[in-house]
């Protein structure tokens, strides 16, 4: 069922995650790969992968470079950054998702920057549907406005500033997420709206956008929680502009619509919700629609 997964980058970089795979191979059966957020563990979505392989997909979970089961024995001066997450650590999962289970359908779940990691692979076009929840790339200007510029004094001022002086980021340390490594922590801090003037964006596609986004014809669900700070309307949007040869389909989702009071930025994949967020995911996964009295309302997109 479960079992331990180890595979390297095309630069050499180790990769691990697990894989839920059934024993009897079956050719439409779907493989669902989940990309994680920023800094976190793969670990933290092991349940919402057993609620996947219960209802018939084998899934990959699996950490990128320098996070989690992929970790060195030191961050300081550890490179990583968003564009190896995605153009080479995404990467590296997709060929393998092809090479282990050929011919299969291949779906991924992207929370935060891990719908962002989903169209930065150059494998992407492989990837029939996918799902994003609070997905955006941290452009200060979406945060929701209560919570702006204290988000901005922590992730824009402290965190690039840690990672000068220390060479990474002891996030853990602070109780905000797993270690990080400088680069990433560079990325994130960019104050530019778009993905491609970061960092690693501009020495890795030049300043023209990544071309794997529009090369992408998955049909795509971005999910949003009106009391998600980061995955505010106009940060969801912004990424989505990117899947310009998608077909996208933007939920808006407020926690008095499955009667609750709080889901925030990472509540989605807390067990507790497995009635009554995960079905709907796992419709989409499974069909590409919105299953009758699915929670929220969608979110009428401006034209490209």
């Amino acid at each position: 069922m479960q079992r331990p997964l180890t595979l390297h980058a095309r630069d050499g970089a180790p990769l691990r995650g697990f894989v839920w795979a059934h024993g009897e191979p079956a050719p439409d059966r779907p493989v669902v790969i989940v990309n994680a957020a920023t800094s976190v563990r793969c670990r933290y979505y092991t349940r919402f992968a057993d609620h996947l392989f219960a209802h018939g997909a084998d899934v990959i979970l699996y950490d990128y470079r320098g996070i989690g089961e992929s970790r060195p024995a030191s961050l300081r001066g550890f490179d990583a950054s968003w564009a190896d997450w995605g153009g080479l650590d995404f990467e590296a999962v997709l060929q393998h998702a092809s090479a282990a289970f050929p011919g299969r359908p291949i779906d991924v779940v992207g929370h935060s920057f891990g719908g962002c990691a989903a169209g930065l692979a150059p494998s992407a076009p492989v990837i029939r549907r996918l799902v994003t929840v609070g997905a955006q790339y941290a452009y200060w200007r979406d945060y929701a406005p209560r919570e702006r510029w204290r988000m901005v004094a922590k992730w824009h001022v402290a965190m690039p500033a840690l990672a000068a002086v220390l060479g990474y980021v002891p996030a853990k340390r602070l109780g905000w997420m797993e270690d990080t490594p400088r680069g990433v922590a560079r990325d994130w801090a960019a104050c530019t709206p778009r993905l491609e003037h970061r960092p690693s964006g501009r020495r890795t596609w030049q300043s023209g956008p990544p071309p794997s986004f529009a090369a992408m014809k998955a049909h795509v669900l971005a999910i949003s929680l009106t009391d998600d700070p980061f995955g505010t309307i106009p940060a969801t949007e912004r990424l989505l502009g990117y899947f310009g040869g998608s077909q996208r389909t933007h939920l808006r989702i407020a926690p008095a619509d499955i009667g609750v009071d709080t889901i925030g930025h990472f509540g989605f994949f807390h067990s507790r919700f497995e009635a009554t967020l995960w079905p709907t995911a796992l419709a989409w996964l499974q069909t590409g629609r919105l299953p009758a009295g699915t929670p929220g309302a969608t979110v009428v997109r401006a034209a490209d």
